[in-house]
């Protein structure tokens, strides 16, 4: 069986969600701002998945600006804190998303804006001290921190966050991608000015997302060249994509319990396996954690092996698809910088696997088993 466990990386597009994009794709023609009955009809689908997202993340419609994904939305924000709105310092950590990172490394090297990065406490959970003590020197600052880590599932409780950012003046940014459609937000009682989403980390489309703005705190466009977006961001909309993404946010925060146990449980049963059947495992930042971590992710540390490196591959022969650490730098010669930034081991293989509410527990064993196999041989 193929089994697919890289679901941080991206999810698998619902049936509904690809069934309702394909009559959009059939139906809606227009462009939708153009004025005939064409334009008006596309707008009508673009107006009513905003109200829709809206109402789920528990926000106005007006707070809702759709965006190619997180990685455009990220650098909307950091970009026009910094360069419209004339926030001096930037605020994050070292185990951020390279979308939040390298932009604030732009800054720093081409606009002279210094990042400051908040210390982190042995298990990478961010050191709200330290947070504190830099909000102090630099109020104002834009905070950048996310949610939840991609890579080793580190829970950040964004409201404590929020409300020292506040306290000090600064504007306060969450990457929250892997979060979205995978826990309940009320973004009107939460202390955040940005949010940002993407829709494949919950079973949409790839190449859509959203950002929350705060009305309090409104940007000016980083794409330019239409009025699209209340004239935030330039470029026709992708309907079908918009479409696409409502269906998917409504269809998991609607299933969120019953899917929250369903993976827990798929989170938990592989951990127990692979601490039964290897022994010397460790899992990386709080992931191992079911009350610290995002219940979608696990981070393991295999047994110290020379072969350790050959791990994806052989798994992959296997076929299981999993991953060494966050999608945006598999592939590459680059180590994990979140797993360099929390120390982790440097002689045993890392893995994350993550789970969503398509895979089973028949997989898992599957895993398991194989897991088991690879290291006998060594």
């Amino acid at each position: 069986m193929n089994i697919y466990f890289d679901n941080a990386a991206s999810t698998p597009i619902d049936p509904e969600v690809l069934e309702a994009m394909v009559e959009c794709l059939r139906q809606s023609s227009g462009n939708p701002s153009s004025i005939h009955t064409h334009g008006r009809e596309a707008r009508v689908l673009i107006e009513r998945a905003r109200k829709q997202v809206a109402k789920l993340m528990g926000t106005s419609p007006s707070e809702i600006f759709f965006t190619s994904g997180g990685t455009e939305a990220d650098n909307t924000v950091l970009l026009s804190a910094c360069l419209n709105l004339h926030r001096s310092h930037i605020i994050t950590s070292a185990i951020e998303h390279h979308a939040v990172l390298h932009t604030a490394q732009y800054l720093e090297k081409r606009h002279g804006i210094p990042v400051h990065y908040v210390h982190l406490l042995e298990d990478g959970s961010v050191d709200l001290d330290s947070l504190e003590d830099l909000l102090k020197k630099y109020p104002n600052a834009i905070v950048s921190l996310m949610e939840a880590n991609n890579e080793i599932g580190n829970l950040l409780d964004v409201s404590v966050a929020g409300t020292l950012a506040r306290s000090h003046g600064a504007l306060f940014h969450s990457d929250t991608v892997q979060t979205v459609g995978h826990k309940k937000h009320d973004l009107k009682n939460t202390p955040v000015d940005f949010i940002v989403a993407s829709a494949h980390k919950f079973h949409g489309p790839k190449g859509v997302g959203f950002l929350y703005m705060n009305a309090e705190h409104p940007l000016p466009p980083l794409l330019h060249g239409g009025s699209q977006e209340r004239n935030v961001r330039g470029g026709t909309e992708n309907v079908a994509g918009i479409v696409g993404l409502a269906i998917a946010l409504e269809k998991a925060i609607t299933n969120l319990e019953r899917d929250r146990a369903h993976i827990t449980l798929l989170k938990q049963t592989l951990h127990r396996g692979l601490q039964e059947t290897l022994g010397d495992i460790l899992c990386n930042g709080t992931s191992g954690d079911p009350e610290k971590s995002l219940y979608t992710i696990l981070s393991v540390g295999m047994p110290p092996s020379e072969d350790n490196e050959l791990l994806l591959f052989n798994l992959d022969i296997e076929k299981i698809s999993v991953s060494a650490g966050s999608a945006c730098t598999s592939g590459t010669n680059i180590g994990s910088h979140v797993l360099q930034a929390i120390g982790a081991p440097e002689n045993r293989g890392h893995l994350r696997f993550s789970f969503s509410r398509m895979n089973t527990l028949e997989e898992v064993q599957q895993a398991i088993q194989t897991m088991n196999q690879i290291f006998s041989q060594q």
